[in-house]
């Protein structure tokens, strides 16, 4: 079924010259959500919620895969194991030697070579909802996205608020941008070319650019909706994934928005290797990441 599902996929992407190439798959994985790529260490960091997205249950963990789709160490830092606490981790980033990771209403961090737990914020008195993406930006402060949802017996909730969190490099914690404009935030990526945030709403078909001091952002795009993740490329595109159509989109710097690659079931939050122009796209429910080579 594994090779089946692979070479349909190729099929589906090699229709053509410029269309994206299967390039590996890495398999093992519980509810993957987001993947990070780190240029240093040449690894994809891969984090599991292993349970519901927002069940505080300490047994999410992250996960390391070398860029060729081999797992080097499924538990890399595992909830519950040593001193470390992990819910239901989501987006990550990377600055200096530490990773950030957000969990439900905490941010964690550790250290990227060693996985050893390093500090937590709690924005329990934010009454934050759900941390999603997180992204480092210029000014060396860390955005986060609340989207504001909740996941119960009857599914999933929006009971709000919609919020951008930014956390200083002191650690101070307090609320970047607020407001239905942000449409249940999900990804977010710094457009460093555009001198802008790239943010893709879940609960909207617009995609957003935000300018950290800006009221509200404004709208660059609108598109199927049920954004994900979001990778901001050298080029200054963008790469965005869609629950909607199973589908990752190539955003262009005059707001134009294009069919990248299509059939994969629940793609969350994406990873974007550097070094070899691999995209790595976890899907949420095949418990699987899959890795495509850019044009």
């Amino acid at each position: 079924m594994k090779a089946i599902y692979a070479l349909s996929a190729l099929a589906l992407a090699s229709c053509g010259p410029g269309h994206p190439k299967f390039a590996a798959m890495a398999e093992g994985f519980s509810t993957p959500e987001s993947v990070k790529y780190d240029a240093e260490l040449d690894v994809f960091f891969v984090s599991n919620i292993n349970g519901s997205p927002n069940l505080k249950d300490n047994n999410g963990f992250i996960s390391r895969v070398n860029p060729f789709g081999r797992v080097d160490n499924l538990n890399f830092i595992t909830g519950g194991q040593g001193f470390v606490m992990l819910d239901a981790p989501k987006g990550m980033a990377i600055k200096g030697d530490t990773l950030w990771v957000t969990d439900i209403d905490a941010l964690r961090s550790f250290n990227k070579r060693t996985g050893e737990p390093i500090a937590s914020l709690d924005f329990a008195v934010f009454k934050a909802q759900f941390l999603n993406d997180i992204a480092v930006g210029p000014d060396g402060a860390l955005y986060i996205t609340d989207t504001g949802i909740n996941f119960g017996p009857t599914g999933m909730t929006h009971p709000g608020p919609d919020r951008i969190f930014r956390v200083a490099p002191d650690m101070t914690i307090s609320v970047a941008v607020e407001g239905d404009t942000l449409g249940g935030p999900n990804g977010i990526a710094w457009d460093a070319r555009n001198g802008r945030f790239l943010v893709v709403p879940f609960a909207k078909p617009t995609i957003l650019a935000w300018k950290p001091g800006d009221a509200a952002p404004n709208v660059v795009a609108t598109g199927p909706g049920g954004y994900d993740g979001v990778e901001v490329l050298a080029n200054g595109r963008a790469l965005i994934s869609t629950w909607s159509d199973s589908s990752l989109y190539e955003l262009e710097s005059d707001g134009t928005l294009r069919s990248y690659l299509r059939g994969l079931p629940s793609p969350a939050d994406i990873g974007f290797d550097t070094k070899r122009g691999r995209v790595a796209v976890p899907l949420f429910v095949a418990n699987r990441v899959e890795i495509w080579q850019a044009p």
